[in-house]
């Protein structure tokens, strides 16, 4: 042996390799700096499986991206059940998380962490034994929860059994992001605005679950955190001085000359008014068709007939919208109305001063027909306005700026017909427009769930038992025997 080895590598050689280890460890660190900063300063997020896929729409982004406060929100839930759609939960939190860094997201597990879950419990009172899988959101005191069980929409589905009927719950769509962003704006807001529901002329009811009814009108608005109220102005009651929005949807009776002098002063004063007309009043007359005149909008004493967008012959379907903020977002969309009365500008020769904007917002197709004045030619109809009369310099009006939306149709909003076409989606449009709030001008509608589910007799089933149990790893047994046989060769 060599008494005295000469070392592998020189010291040349040693410092070069220690010096390439160094830039190539201070390159790797550069490049993971330069990943994080375009990822904090052009942040986006890509989705491989439309199943994960929970992308914030444009509202729910604008609401989020305009908080101040800071919202806590705990998920006490069980966290191991595959039915309560968990996963989904956080990860649509994590959305909100992630636009805004002042909403907070904690998960209390109240199976498997009683300590937390007794904290949460004391905290928020919850006592009753219906009280778990619960999203809370708390900013400052201020606290709404939702219950799992309310986040999706559930349809009886029949399970294949040769014995008996059998059904099971199946979920048919999730409404997590609807409800989200309705409670960031709760808990957010003190107050909501109020929209009062004229009443005494044969309206329909707010909270009547029949076809004509309009409980889902006034769960609609909800979600922009409007309240809703009926409303009568019989006597010497007035509009009241919290009205937001004044909704007049579908009367059938004439008013009295006290209640659309209050209708006039109060729009006089810059109020927000969202009339909703039908085929009824075209014999019986409401009495707002002069006040609507003065204001520019027209609306014919007849009903539209569609002969090809259509499905009974009764609906009219609108393809065709303005490019106004409120008909804008439905362009290649539709919208499905019943028989509505033509709606439109007033043709001024000569426009009074500070002449109010009108603007036609929906149309029929140039086929369309009117079913009393059936003579005249087909023509396109406009079937639904907005009007905004823009304050005079140095005039101050107590509730703001005028605005209208005046449609020839009030069932297309009724129970029956709101999750037809794009129809859910406008009332969030109309609304929020009248109220100008315009970050909110984009609608959240329920996310589809796909459910994928193979189903088998019994037959099939012990066919594919034997399969996994016996077949598959007997085969791995002889094909490892084969090998053996070939190398023992």
């Amino acid at each position: 042996m060599n008494p005295n080895p000469q070392p592998s590598f020189s010291a040349r050689r040693r410092w070069t390799i220690a010096l390439d280890v160094a830039l190539r460890t201070v390159l790797v660190l550069a490049v993971v700096v330069m990943v994080n900063y375009l990822g904090s300063k052009f942040y986006g997020r890509f989705y491989l499986s439309s199943q994960t896929r929970v992308a914030l729409s444009t509202r729910s982004l604008h609401v989020v991206q305009s908080m101040t406060n800071r919202v806590q929100v705990t998920v006490y839930y069980d966290t191991r059940d595959d039915g309560n759609f968990y996963p989904t939960i956080i990860a649509l939190l994590n959305e909100y998380r992630s636009a805004n860094p002042n909403i907070s997201v904690k998960v209390v597990d109240y199976l498997r962490d009683a300590g937390e879950a007794q904290k949460i419990k004391a905290q928020y009172k919850l006592n009753s034994s219906k009280d778990k899988d619960l999203v809370i959101f708390d900013c400052a005191g201020r606290v709404k929860m939702i219950n799992g069980d309310a986040l999706t929409q559930i349809k009886l589905e029949q399970v294949p059994n040769a014995a008996q009927r059998e059904f099971r719950r199946k979920p048919v769509a999730f409404n997590g992001e609807m409800m989200f962003t309705t409670m960031l704006l709760a808990v957010v807001n003190p107050r909501p605005l109020q929209a009062y529901f004229l009443q005494g002329h044969g309206e329909p009811s707010l909270e009547g679950t029949g076809e004509t009814d309009y409980q889902k009108f006034s769960s609609v608005l909800a979600e922009s955190y409007i309240a809703t109220a009926p409303l009568l102005l019989a006597g010497s009651a007035a509009v009241p001085e919290d009205c937001n929005l004044l909704v007049i949807a579908g009367p059938r009776t004439e008013f009295s000359e006290s209640e659309l002098q209050k209708i006039d002063q109060y729009l006089a004063q810059g109020g927000r008014l969202f009339l909703l007309l039908n085929y009824f009043s075209i014999k019986h007359p409401t009495g707002l068709e002069p006040i609507l005149a003065r204001w520019g909008v027209n609306v014919l004493p007849d009903a539209v007939r569609e002969p090809k967008n259509t499905h009974s012959g009764q609906d009219v379907i609108a393809y065709e919208f303005s490019p106004h903020p409120v008909a804008g977002p439905l362009v290649q969309l539709a919208l499905e109305l019943v028989l509505p009365r033509p709606v439109s500008r007033v043709d001024w020769k000569t426009p009074p001063a500070n002449a109010p904007r009108v603007d036609e917002l929906a149309f029929s197709s140039p086929q369309s027909s009117l079913m009393v004045d059936s003579a005249t030619p087909p023509q396109r109809y406009p079937l639904m306005v907005a009007v905004e009369q823009k304050t005079l310099p140095g005039v101050a009006n107590t509730r703001g700026t005028t605005r209208m939306i005046v449609t020839g149709d009030s069932f297309f909003l009724d129970n029956q017909m709101m999750e037809a076409c794009a129809n859910r989606d406008f009332v969030g449009y109309a609304a929020n427009w009248l109220l100008d709030r315009t970050v909110l001008l984009e609608g959240i509608g329920p996310r589809p769930v796909t459910e994928f589910r193979l189903t088998m007799t019994r037959a099939q089933l012990e066919k594919v038992r034997w399969l996994l149990l016996g077949a598959l790893p007997g085969g791995v047994l002889i094909l490892g025997w084969l090998v053996w046989l070939v190398r023992r060769k």
